[in-house]
């Protein structure tokens, strides 16, 4: 296993094209979106997480886990939660198979309810900070408060840091400030040999500060009030979304309405939350929260996953599949252009037909 790991580390350029290459050959399987395509959607669920793997054997390579702040995850959350979404459609799909299309959303929910239950554990173990890619990025911070590229190339989050970043009128915010700028010299570096030496300093450096306490409920709560109770029901919502959206498609059917504008209003209503208390404080005493710029992306992720209702029933059956087979229509005489088009809105059509392709979740 060590020998495997070392060997996806080194050649991880090579590993990352392997994987595209196999999961775009996938949509060509045949029978891919027909009533028997387990076996396909096996080969993909597979495929799905031996790409987790190999992420999670690359992200938790030693040059990566210089001792920091923030003490590392007993539990590889992020492998899990990505191993939990590639099941999900395999479950889905032999649900159907054996169970028909009503009852395979009682399977879904208890797929959504454990992926619910893992990332609100995740949520809490890293103190309350923003999921990233539902959980599968990691968000942790070695420096708190920082707001620039921590030596990996990751930016740390200032969930709970000030405006200024850390204070340095105190020892342990004036340590954190110079490991920071220690860090970013080390990655412009290019000795080897000299990184490495830079490396082994840096971790002695790490290992003598204080390691931060990661915030507990009642101090979000007890420090930021309002806004702090705010971003947790925001986070919430946004992360029990998905299993809310599962259980009323169970009660009420894909066909009804009621699903639809429920999870559209679970999710405009988290991201005006977190929209809310990212930009505004109520008064001038307390303190906004100042997102890392992969937190700002997450929130731009999050607005574009709105795209995906147009791909939902009851709405895709009504307007957005006339649209699709109108414009294939009108291209299909054209040639090249005409048969990739038929092509394009029949894999729309069949992912459609898969709530774990439309879910977002």
């Amino acid at each position: 296993m060590e020998a495997y790991k070392r060997w996806v580390r080194e050649n991880k350029d090579y590993v990352h094209s392997l994987e595209s290459l196999a999961n775009g050959l996938t949509w060509l399987l045949p029978e891919r979106f027909s009533e028997s395509e387990i076996g396909p959607e096996a080969v993909t669920t597979v495929l799905g997480i031996i790409t987790a793997i190999n992420e999670h054997i690359i992200d938790t390579a030693p040059a990566q886990n210089i001792t920091g702040s923030v003490e590392p995850y007993t539990f590889p959350y992020p492998l899990c939660l990505s191993a939990l979404k590639d099941l999900e459609t395999l479950v889905e799909v032999v649900a159907q198979h054996y169970y028909g299309d009503d009852k395979k959303w009682s399977f879904l929910a208890v797929t959504e309810g454990t992926k619910v239950l893992v990332r609100l554990s995740l949520f809490r173990k890293s103190g309350y900070k923003m999921l990233l890619h539902g959980g599968e990025t990691s968000n942790d911070d070695t420096h708190s408060g920082q707001k620039g590229s921590k030596p990996d190339g990751h930016y740390g989050s200032s969930f709970l840091s000030n405006k200024n970043g850390p204070n340095p009128s105190n020892l342990e915010g004036r340590a954190l400030s110079a490991l920071s700028k220690f860090g970013d010299t080390a990655r412009m570096v290019s000795d080897p040999a000299q990184f490495r030496r830079l490396q082994h300093q840096q971790a002695i450096m790490a290992s003598s500060i204080p390691r931060a306490e990661r915030p507990t409920l009642s101090t979000i709560l007890s420090k930021r009030g309002l806004p702090g109770a705010l971003f947790l029901i925001g986070e919430v919502l946004f992360i029990c979304r998905p299993l809310i959206y599962v259980l009323c498609i169970r009660k009420c059917g894909i066909r009804s309405w009621t699903p639809w504008f429920l999870s559209l209003a679970t999710e405009c209503l988290s991201n005006a939350i977190l929209s809310l208390v990212s930009t505004s404080a109520t008064n001038r005493n307390e303190q906004k929260y100042h997102l890392s710029s992969l937190e700002k992306d997450e929130i731009k992720r999050r607005k574009l996953l709105f795209v995906l209702y147009l791909m939902r029933d009851p709405f895709f059956t009504k307007y957005t599949r006339q649209r699709l087979e109108g414009t294939e229509k009108v291209l299909e005489p054209i040639p090249v252009i005409g048969f990739l088009t038929a092509k394009l809105v029949e894999l729309l059509i069949g992912a459609q037909t898969r709530y774990t392709y439309m879910s977002g979740s």
